[in-house]
């Protein structure tokens, strides 16, 4: 898998030709589709973070900058005919993790067909961690002297 910050990646080229309309080619970029990916996955229920624990420290510190990446924990690989999405994510707890995959697969599938065009995409989902509410209360309660 080539990561989408790394290197020359080929792009998603799309022609369509439309009655009556100018004839050209659309380019989407590798970082776009990603980003796409991204915001697909964080809208699903039951995730409540994207990326691994080196990922999402540094996107801790983006967020406090106010300078989100919205394809945190996305890696894809554009091929002539295909899109692989690669997915870390971070589950509720108490989901059920099988169900959170599905959905995360099923929202990054129609968001690929609906706004890049390509309908062969496989998406492959890790569950990294699962945050438990509690894991908050303890972060944020002082330490007693």
């Amino acid at each position: 898998m080539t990561n989408t910050t790394g290197g020359a990646q080929p792009e998603i080229q799309v022609v369509s030709p439309v009655q009556g309309a100018a004839v050209g080619t659309t380019t989407i970029e590798d970082a776009v589709v990603a980003k796409i990916a991204g915001i697909a996955a964080r809208d699903v229920s039951g995730v409540h973070a994207l990326g691994g624990g080196a990922a999402r420290m540094v996107g801790a510190i983006r967020d406090v900058l106010n300078t989100t990446d919205l394809s945190q924990g996305i890696s894809v690989a554009v091929g002539e005919a295909q899109i692989t999405v690669d997915v870390t994510i971070v589950a509720e707890y108490p989901v059920s993790l099988q169900k959170v995959a599905d959905d995360v697969r099923a929202a990054i599938h129609r968001d690929m067909v609906e706004l890049v065009g390509v309908g062969a995409v496989e998406v492959n989902v890790t569950i990294d961690d699962v945050h438990v509410p509690s894991d908050d209360e303890d972060t944020d309660e002082a330490p007693t002297a």
